[in-house]
């Protein structure tokens, strides 16, 4: 009779677990809209030579 009782508890924290992360991908989802408001600011990236140095200059 003990494994019943086992097994039930078992059942119930795969279901709390489910309900646990559906509340955090629903939280997730409300959050991430603020994160994208963000505007990103082409002059702080690194990657970009703003001094042209990589152009092929025409000196024909």
């Amino acid at each position: 009779m003990t494994t019943t009782f086992q097994k039930r508890q078992k059942e119930m924290k795969r279901i709390e677990k489910r309900k646990m992360k559906e509340e955090k991908r629903a939280q997730r989802k409300l959050d991430k809209p603020a994160a994208t408001e963000i505007t990103y600011d082409p002059a702080s990236d690194p990657t970009i030579d703003w001094n042209h140095s990589n152009e092929i200059s025409s000196q024909e």
